[in-house]
């Protein structure tokens, strides 16, 4: 679970199946008092993906500078860089749903007072998922 501000708009592309991809970084800040009672911050940069459906309402609604709610796993991937021939790596939170928690994407105009609006999954509805276990 992530909240921060998006660094640039997200780049929306599709594979050769299909399906939507969007890919976008967001910037999460702490801010302390240190021994010397000097504000400190420190700003960390996470890479996201987002598929399918969540994919093209990111790339439609989300713009730089826009505040979000990110659920998701983090996945680890490489690749061998076709210049240097080595492997890299790179660590991304794969999205599984996102809140909007500030107007700047909402393209309806009116009020700009910081709505929120939130895209996840679809429930799943067979008989195997665990939530339908659940007695209330």
């Amino acid at each position: 679970m992530l909240i921060g501000n998006l660094g640039k708009d997200p780049e929306l592309s599709y594979i050769p199946s299909g399906a939507a991809v969007a890919k976008f970084s967001i910037a999460t800040s702490e801010s302390w008092k240190d021994d010397a009672g000097n504000t400190q911050e420190r700003t960390e940069w996470h890479n996201i993906v987002a598929w399918r459906k969540l994919a093209e309402i990111c790339g439609q609604y989300l713009k730089k500078g826009g505040k979000v709610y990110i659920e998701g796993k983090m996945q680890t991937r490489s690749w061998d860089d076709k210049n240097t021939g080595t492997k890299r790596y790179i660590t991304e939170i794969v999205a599984d749903s996102l809140i909007m928690l500030d107007s700047r994407g909402n393209s309806g105009g009116g009020s700009s007072s910081g709505g929120s609006e939130s895209f996840g999954p679809e429930p799943a509805g067979n008989g195997g998922d665990e939530k339908d276990d659940l007695p209330f």
